[in-house]
């Protein structure tokens, strides 16, 4: 709704010509007082002129207030026609003159020519508004609003608002409103230009409403500022207050002798030039900055970190071949590919006392004992340990450290590492390498290549310490259970040396020659109070233990040391001999039942696998149903695995007259392939050969040969390909009672690396292609009862070698007669 209407008649229009004088960074409003300075003589001379046209001027504001001669062009449109009221004369030629607002008008024209500019004016004629409720509301608002900017501003007059309350006009009240705030001509020139009286208040009200909002902003800054000045104010006199009682008492330390200590300390620090010149000005800038500021704490930190750092100590090396070889060999048991890379590393630093620090990755199952084989060589050879573990460090920060800028920034783990072993030459021990993560935060990993690569470290550069350290007299050993999740050139940098699985006997001289005699000793006991046979001690390892490592039977003995503790404490017995018959009194039931027997039986294949915890075996299960060739795979299987499935059957399919299988098996029949133990995850393709043997032996109705065990690739023609993880594999192969192993031919070289316990106790058959498994693990002549989707004629019993007749460790063509040889 519109409050009024201006006049559109052009007979009520009024023109007269008045003296212009252009404002400069203020406004007029009608019925409003304005005293101003004249300093332009332009103005001076319209003043002047103002006495011949009854002491009226026409004041508009101009829009640069930098221009210093405006033009008519370079004013506002709408100004105010202002009645003089006073011009004051100031010695030195100054002139001040008190005008009143009389009434809006518009600029139409101007002439020029008389010193002056003559402005031909229109009025604008407004008539009084139509009372509305929406413009008393308005009205009231603005009255209010004023009230609080008046309260707010000191500059305002508190008893300027009373007028307010007593106008009613809603016009003249914003103009009013409007000439007394602390404006910027831009943001009062649209409240004089507002005609509408309704849009006037409005303009009025908003800009009210910005101030009140702006003056709330200043004084939060305000206070802040205050707080945090009378706080650092408050801490300066608290400073000086100690200052004053550690003089008292004779413990003032002037920072002139701190900077001197400083100086003293770099000079006695026999570092590179580099770290010299960058610490000294360090201390130049600290001898600028006031002992209480937050920026001197920060250079104090850092050269203290700086100057302990070992930038020139080293620990003498045990070179020492025979002392190293007896250190190592009462810490552990075994181990000889590790023990013997060590010593070789000392005989070199013999021959070659300058010969650099090397980097071993050590890989393993759990348990194995990585970190302490890495602890051992510190010890053997006489250098500081400084471990690491980096599971779970997803920061990039964390290896290189953050920049001294930034509040509680510190150096990175290496530096902090190597500052907490004190020397430059330290073992380094990085465990859990393959558990480092990355995030947005960077890849630690990463950080980690310029460490572990003996051709950069000799100038190492953390974040914080922003110097070149030398890391290439370090030796650095890391530890990982999988190598899979190491970035490739990470792992390129290292060495690596695989740590494989304990074997019973292994196990045995490890309980005797260490774990039992540190839990008899942890728990207090004598050795004749404590006493195991070496049958109990692998009936312990059998029955209630199943790992790679020593772990759970180091716990086991602890919980032995336990009860014969008890025992011996309440006087029923004075020693324990534990014997087999007693394990299940002192550990409860036996937790590891041997594999159920699957000799025999139809379908039914165990395989071979890897995980990180050690080898392990793996079951297959193939069930044939009448059906129309619908293949279903169970068991919490991986993609890779369900693809080797596939194609172990596309071989069946291509090879099913010679397996004596009917052609159109797969027409007839579904096939499920399943294996046990659905909560753990399984995936790989070195199952391959395992699922294709199973099937065949579900389909044909060929019984499993007792006591074998398979692991290989298989392809789409039959071949079988390589694998890896063996060594744990055989060990799985090993405690679940296998005699019979059928691997690759591709991996006939790893035989050497198994141990020995295993070679002698398992017979190898290697195998080219799957000819070579089927002779192996099923026994064709035995076939009672043909399988669901068998020919009619079944294969001749000596289409496929038996066991009893391997000969050559691979069999490539079925019709071959080959005279046998085992590989043991």
């Amino acid at each position: 709704m519109q409050d009024d209407k201006l006049p559109t008649d052009t007979a009520r229009r009024k023109y007269e010509k008045l003296p212009l004088l252009a404002l400069r960074g203020m406004c007029v409003f009608p019925g409003m007082l304005l005293n101003f300075d004249v300093e332009r003589d332009t103005s001076a001379a319209a003043l002047d002129a103002a006495g011949e046209y009854g002491r009226r001027v026409m004041l508009i504001t101009q829009r640069d207030i930098m221009k210093e001669s405006p033009r008519p062009e370079d004013l506002y449109e709408i100004g105010t026609i202002c009645q003089v009221k006073q011009i004051l004369k100031i010695p030195g030629g100054g002139v001040k003159a008190l005008v009143e607002g009389v009434a809006r008008a518009r600029l139409r024209g101007s002439e020029s020519g008389l010193g002056y500019y003559l402005a031909e004016a229109e009025t604008i004629q407004e008539k009084p508004p139509r009372k509305t409720a929406r413009l008393e509301a308005l009205l009231r608002r603005a009255v209010g609003m004023f009230d609080t900017y008046a309260s707010l501003a000191n500059a305002v007059p508190h008893d300027s608002v009373f007028p307010l309350f007593g106008m009613t006009d809603v016009g003249k009240a914003a103009d009013y409103i409007a000439q007394y705030m602390f404006l910027r001509h831009e943001q009062k020139q649209p409240v004089l230009e507002a005609l509408r009286h309704g849009k006037r208040i409005e303009l009025v009200c908003e800009l009210l409403a910005q101030e009140i909002e702006i003056h709330d902003v200043e004084m939060e800054i305000e206070g802040s500022l205050r707080a945090r000045i009378e706080g650092q104010q408050r801490e300066h006199i608290l400073r000086e207050r100690m200052h004053a009682i550690q003089s008292a008492l004779g413990e003032e330390r002037d920072a002139d002798d701190e900077i001197s200590e400083y100086r003293e300390r770099i000079l006695k620090l026999r570092a590179p030039a580099e770290v010299v010149e960058k610490l000294n000005k360090e201390v130049d800038r600290l001898e600028k900055q006031h002992f209480a500021s937050a920026e001197s704490g920060v250079i104090s930190t850092y050269l203290d970190l700086c100057l302990g750092l070992p930038w020139n100590r080293t620990t003498a090396e045990r070179r020492d071949i025979n002392a190293a070889i007896k250190i190592l060999n009462d810490d552990h048991f075994g181990l000889e590919k590790v023990k013997e890379r060590i010593i070789e590393f000392l005989a070199v630093k013999q021959i070659k006392p300058d010969h650099r620090g090397t980097i071993i990755c050590l890989l393993g199952p759990p348990g194995v004992g990585k970190t302490s084989v890495a602890i051992s060589v510190a010890r053997a050879l006489n250098r500081k340990l400084a471990r690491l573990s980096l599971g779970g460090v997803h920061d990039e920060a964390e290896i290189r450290g953050h920049r001294k800028t930034y509040i509680g920034s510190m150096p990175g783990r290496i530096i902090d590492a190597v500052n907490r072993a004190g020397t430059r030459n330290p073992l380094m021990l990085l465990d859990e390498i393959d558990k480092l993560g990355s995030d947005y935060r960077g890849d630690p990993a990463a950080a980690l290549l310029e460490a572990l690569d003996p051709e950069q470290n000799h100038a190492f550069r953390d974040h914080y310490v922003e110097l070149p350290f030398d890391l290439s007299d370090a030796m650095f050993i890391t530890t990982a259970n999988s190598s899979s999740t190491i970035p490739r050139p990470l792992l390129d940098r290292m060495e690596v040396i695989e740590m494989s699985s304990y074997t019973d006997t292994e196990k045995l001289e490890i309980a005797k020659r260490h774990l039992l005699p540190k839990q008899r000793k942890k728990h207090g006991l004598k050795a004749g109070q404590l006493k195991f046979t070496d049958e109990a001690m692998l009936g312990l390892i059998a029955g209630w233990t199943q790992e790679s490592g020593v772990r759970q039977a180091e716990r086991s003995i602890a919980s032995v040391c336990r009860k014969a503790a008890a025992k011996i404490a309440k006087g029923e017995a004075k020693g324990v001999s534990v014997t087999p018959d007693e394990l299940n009194g002192l550990l409860g039931p036996r937790r590891h039942v041997p594999e159920a027997d699957i000799d025999g039986e139809i379908g039914v294949v165990r395989g071979l696998a890897w995980t990180e915890a050690g080898g392990t075996t793996l079951d297959v299960e193939v069930n044939v149903l009448p059906g129309k060739g619908m293949l279903k795979l169970t068991g919490n299987l991986g993609a890779t695995m369900k693809e080797s499935a596939e194609a172990a059957v596309s071989y069946i399919r291509s090879r099913a007259e010679r397996l004596g299988i009917a052609p159109d098996f797969y027409r007839k029949n579904d096939l499920h392939i399943h294996f046990p133990g659905g909560g753990i995850e399984k995936d790989g393709p070195s199952a391959g050969i395992t699922m294709a043997v199973a099937v065949i032996s579900a389909l044909s109705g060929a019984p499993v040969r007792p006591g074998v065990t398979m692991t290989g690739e298989i392809t789409l023609r039959g071949r079988v390909l390589r694998i890896g993880g063996l060594k744990e594999k055989t060990m799985a192969a090993l405690r679940a009672g296998a005699k019979t192993v059928i691997i690759p031919d591709s991996n006939e070289a790893d035989l050497e690396e198994i141990d020995q316990t295993v070679r002698r106790a398992l017979t190898f058959v290697t195998a080219k292609n799957i000819d070579t498994v089927l002779g192996a693990a099923l026994d064709f002549s035995k076939i009672t009862a043909p399988g669901l989707g068998a020919r009619r004629k079944a294969p001749p019993a000596d289409a496929f070698p038996p066991q009893t007749e391997l000969a050559v460790i691979n069999l490539t063509d079925i019709p071959a007669q080959t005279p046998p040889r085992v590989r043991r």
